[in-house]
């Protein structure tokens, strides 16, 4: 995600780190080529009789910015369910802990084990979204047989979820926490269970292929025949128009593109490792520890990850 500090409106046109506009430079290039292009052969294919309107580009424009800003609606929705069911689970995680801690104030030992387990599950649901390695952060916050289980199985975070159960029966098994207090815990156990469902449905099912296929043809063989429509009219002017047009209607398609994915790493996607230790830093706080990790800021790019 990329945070920056407010900045005036004149330099923000300037912008380039957090931008689209590095990723899709090429892309636009090869649009400035095609208006080049025109310019040279516009005799050439004027004296055939051959001649494009703005007419269609008008019509088909307007589509375009219709379906392109239906599926960056789309793209954001997902972004922004993500960010509340990871919002969620800071929530959900406070609140178990603060019950364990009010259940047993004297036992701190407990409150650690559990806690442990909270922020194994953070760390390993971001592994999980992002397929990368889990192994060094759930050996650091977990004991040894507990994480090895956890790797191999096929399911972690539901394993997680499993053993805070398991726990907190245990407690119920020997009088420690009453059924009424256990239901309690269970309906936020049950949260955190409707958080690793809501994220695996985001992360497992993409916009339909098709459609984004369809929207992303349309808009590159748009402009790529637009500099030949502005040509007859704009001339030696042609490349800066078809440019900024053509920007216009890529760096959506590639925003939504990125947006879609909300748990990935590129530079407008949620900031999970931020997150994780910012949740592991309010856990770790709530058990009265006094060495806590540092936190995560953005990079001389903005970009905090």
């Amino acid at each position: 995600m990329i945070v920056r500090p407010k900045q005036h409106w004149f330099r923000r046109l300037f912008v380039w780190h957090g931008s689209v506009l590095s990723e899709i430079l090429f892309r636009l290039s090869l649009n400035l080529g095609m208006s080049i292009v025109a310019i040279l052969c516009f005799q050439w294919y004027e004296a055939l009789g051959i001649k494009l309107t703005l007419a269609p580009f008008s019509l088909l424009g307007v589509a375009i910015a219709i379906f392109l800003g239906f599926r960056n609606s789309v793209s954001y929705a997902r972004f922004t369910e993500a960010r509340v069911l990871w919002g969620n689970l800071l929530i959900v995680n406070r609140s178990l802990l603060r019950q364990i801690k009010s259940i047993f104030p004297q036992r701190r030992e407990l409150a650690q084990e559990f806690s442990a387990l909270q922020i194994a599950f953070s760390y390993c649901l971001k592994h999980q979204l992002r397929g990368t390695a889990m192994n060094n952060d759930l050996a650091r916050i977990l004991p040894n047989h507990d994480w090895k289980t956890l790797v191999a199985s096929s399911a972690p975070c539901n394993q997680i979820l499993l053993l805070m159960g398991e726990w907190l029966g245990d407690k119920r098994q020997t009088g420690e926490i009453s059924d009424i207090l256990f239901q309690s815990f269970d309906e936020n156990l049950n949260k955190l269970s409707a958080v690793l469902a809501g994220c695996e449905r985001i992360s497992n099912t993409p916009i339909p292929y098709a459609y984004s296929l369809i929207v992303h043809r349309t808009v590159y063989l748009f402009c790529t025949l637009l500099p030949f429509a502005l040509v007859p009219d704009l001339h030696y002017m042609t490349p800066l128009v078809s440019v900024f047009i053509s920007y216009t209607f890529i760096s959506l398609d590639a925003l939504a593109e990125e947006l879609e994915d909300p748990f990935g790493t590129a530079p407008n996607d949620l900031p999970l490792n931020a997150m994780c230790k910012n949740m592991e830093i309010n856990l770790l706080e709530m058990n009265d520890e006094t060495e806590l990790p540092a936190k995560l800021l953005p990079d001389k790019r903005y970009q905090l990850k």
